[in-house]
C-alpha cells in the first residue's frame, strides 16, 4: 500500500526542488530520495489542481495496479493544501525523448521500439481486467510512458482516469479530455457518450507516431539495407495502428486484441480472424 509522507519530509528528500524530472499541465516531478535509499519521482500538483479530482483520481486508481508495465505508486502527500505523490524512479525518462528526438543522438532500433509497443498495450491492457471497475486513463500520450532502465515501458500519469463498472460500453462525458491529437475522435461529437474504447484509440495514434518517427529517423538509409525482419515489425504495428485509429469505435479491437496481434503473426491472425468470419457467415445461411 502507498504510504503518506508529510510535506516537511518531501523537502528533504528533494534537496529544495533542484532536479526536475518532467512538468505537466497541472504538476511538476521531482527526483528525489527515501529515507532507506531508493531513488524516486516526487509529483507536486499545482494548487488548481491539487485539491481536485485530479489528485483523488490518481491513488485511487493506480495505488490498486500492480504490473510490470505501469508505474508504482509509492507513496504520497495530503497535507492542508500540498499534495504531491511518489512513484518508482524512471531513469530513462519519457518515451517522448526518444521519438522526438531531432539531433538523432538518441536512438531505439526497430526491436526495442516494437517491444515497448507491446509493453505500452500491455500495461494499459491490465487497467480493463483483474477489478471491478474499469480504469479508462483518457490520456495516453509518448510523454505519459516512462522508461526504466532496461527500457521496459510503464504507463503513467493517472491524474485525468475514471473508474467505470465493466457493464458499461458507453461512459458519459460533458468535455473532451486528454491530449490533442491523441484523443478519440468521438470526443468532439459532444454526443456526451464516449465508448470505452477511446484509449485504444489514443494507443493507435501512439502507436502510428511511434513507427513513423522511426521510419522518419531513417529516411535516408535505402529500403534493401532494412533487414527483413525489421520491416516485419514496421509493417506489424502500422496495420495494428490502423486498426485502433478506424473511425467507428465499435471497429476498434479491444486492448486485449492488440496485445495479441502485437504479440502473434499478424498476417496469420488476420487470416484467422477472416475463416472465422467467413464461417460464421456460411453457418447463418
Amino acid at each position: 500500500m502507498p504510504i503518506g509522507y508529510s510535506y516537511k519530509e518531501i523537502k528533504k528528500m528533494v534537496g529544495g526542488f533542484k532536479d526536475k524530472l518532467r512538468e505537466g499541465g497541472y504538476y511538476s516531478e521531482f527526483k528525489g530520495n527515501l529515507h532507506n535509499g531508493p531513488c524516486v519521482a516526487i509529483k507536486m500538483l499545482s494548487k488548481s489542481k491539487g485539491n481536485g479530482h485530479d489528485f483523488g483520481s490518481e491513488v485511487a486508481t493506480i495505488g490498486r495496479i500492480h504490473h510490470e508495465n505501469v508505474v508504482q505508486l509509492i507513496g504520497f502527500c495530503a497535507e492542508d493544501s500540498k499534495r504531491a505523490l511518489f512513484y518508482e524512479f524512471m531513469p530513462n525518462g519519457s518515451l517522448d525523448k526518444f521519438i522526438f528526438s531531432k539531433d538523432g543522438s538518441i536512438h531505439l532500433s526497430y526491436e526495442q521500439i516494437y517491444d515497448i509497443s507491446i509493453g505500452v498495450a500491455r500495461g494499459i491492457a491490465c487497467l480493463y481486467h483483474g477489478c471491478e471497475l474499469w480504469i479508462l486513463h483518457f490520456d495516453i500520450k509518448p510523454h505519459n510512458m516512462l522508461l526504466d532502465e532496461k527500457f521496459t515501458p510503464k504507463a503513467s500519469d493517472f491524474g485525468l482516469a475514471k473508474l467505470y463498472p465493466i457493464d458499461n460500453s458507453i461512459v458519459t462525458m460533458t468535455l473532451a479530455i486528454g491530449t490533442i491529437g491523441y484523443i478519440a475522435l468521438e470526443f468532439y461529437k459532444n454526443s456526451g457518450g464516449i465508448s470505452h474504447k477511446a484509449d485504444v484509440y489514443s494507443l493507435g495514434m501512439l502507436l502510428m507516431e511511434m513507427i513513423y518517427d522511426q521510419l522518419g529517423k531513417e529516411k535516408d538509409i535505402e529500403m534493401e539495407d532494412v533487414i527483413e525482419d525489421e520491416k516485419e515489425l514496421a509493417k506489424k504495428m502500422i496495420i495494428v495502428a490502423l486498426g485502433c485509429i478506424q473511425l467507428k469505435p465499435n471497429d476498434h479491437p479491444s486492448m486485449n486484441k492488440v496485445v495479441e496481434m502485437l504479440e502473434r503473426d499478424i498476417l496469420l491472425y488476420i487470416r484467422m480472424n477472416l475463416q472465422r468470419i467467413q464461417e460464421s457467415t456460411l453457418a447463418k445461411q
